[in-house]
């Protein structure tokens, strides 16, 4: 009998070569698909809960009534409530919520640090102080409060860049210092407000809770237009993010700039912060908690800015519905996002323990 001849063999493939491929390749695909899906699914939630949200009220629409007035029909009754006195107020709250959770997944991918977000530095609390100045001392039209609550915000992330950028901004040297400062605002805002009259006091302290009572479209829409530009110039930077998760050293061997990244990132951050809470007030724990509950769903190697957002969009909306007809008393929607998120804040905090000892 003849002996079969040999199969040929096959060409050696680097074993590096193979680990490399098998968990950059497919890998990468696998969880690209995925925030693909998880973001269809959770724009898909929104949409629902949002026109379910805008039947909501003394004046209830069912879900159908509400497609078919914002598609133009229904009477004017229904046009009115829908269009002019809800709509508003259901846009913000995706709106913001959205621009919270961006600005918190770029200090938080800026810092490496799960805990960093614009309330927990003291953002919020500048923007609130620029707020109450202006109130007190120029004008209370909403225009010129939405300004000086704009320029609070980046006046205090001035402050602490100046005071935490030796060594960089990363780190836990941004965020000690930011909650420092944002316990000095926090009491200069208490002593403005026992200083100012009654009625600015309570005005006041109603828009520092965090709530979406009395928005209008045109401060909507004024501060989602002030927005693109930045998101826009966010899209630019995106890919250079991505690339700080790797480490200064191959970050900037592939091309990236560390530092002027990092500068880019916080200042959107920062912007889009104060445009959110300029309108609404300051609204804790959506820019904290919406980044890393993205991640955990879409389980992406990094924080994704889309997803990221939608989470965002959808607290701040669920918060929103709650705070206005779940609870026996209407609410402002920072109340029930401090009570949810200090929740997720101790075990976020539980679990760096763990992680760290």
């Amino acid at each position: 009998m003849t002996s079969a001849p040999p199969r040929p063999a096959r060409p050696a493939i680097d074993p590096g070569y193979r680990r490399l491929r098998l968990h950059v390749g497919p890998a990468r695909l696998d969880w690209r698909v995925r925030s693909l899906i998880v973001g269809v699914v959770l724009a898909v939630v929104i949409a629902l809960l949002g026109v379910l949200s805008l039947g909501l009220g003394s004046y209830p629409l069912t879900p159908e009534a509400v497609v078919r007035t914002l598609l133009g029909g229904g009477d004017a009754l229904d046009r009115t409530v829908v269009t002019e006195w809800r709509l508003p107020r259901t846009t913000a709250a995706i709106a913001f919520g959205a621009l919270l959770a961006v600005a918190g997944a770029l200090f938080q991918t800026v810092t490496r640090n799960p805990l960093a977000s614009p309330d927990i530095l003291g953002l919020s609390n500048g923007a609130f102080t620029g707020m109450l100045l202006t109130m007190v001392f120029v004008s209370t039209s909403w225009p010129v409060l939405m300004a000086g609550a704009t320029v609070g915000g980046l006046f205090t992330a001035l402050v602490i860049w100046a005071l935490a950028r030796r060594g960089g901004v990363q780190g836990f040297r941004l965020i000690v210092v930011g909650i420092g400062v944002a316990a000095l605002l926090s009491s200069l805002n208490t002593w403005m407000l026992l200083e100012v009259e009654l009625e600015t006091a309570m005005f006041a302290s109603a828009w520092g809770a965090g709530s979406l009572n009395g928005v209008a479209a045109p401060q909507v829409v004024g501060a989602i237009a002030c927005a693109v530009p930045l998101l826009i110039l966010l899209v630019a930077v995106a890919p250079r993010l991505r690339q700080l998760d790797l480490g200064d050293d191959v970050a900037t061997a592939t091309g990236a700039t560390p530092q002027r990244v990092r500068t880019i990132a916080l200042l959107v951050g920062v912007a889009l912060v104060a445009l959110a809470t300029a309108v609404m007030g300051p609204v804790a724990f959506i820019a904290f908690a919406a980044p890393q509950v993205a991640r955990r769903i879409a389980r992406t190697p990094y924080l994704s800015l889309g997803v990221s957002a939608l989470v965002g969009a959808l607290l701040l909306l669920a918060s929103d519905v709650v705070a206005q007809h779940v609870l026996p008393v209407t609410l402002p929607v920072g109340v029930v996002t401090v009570s949810v998120g200090g929740l997720y804040l101790v075990v976020v905090l539980v679990q760096e323990i763990r992680r760290r000892a």
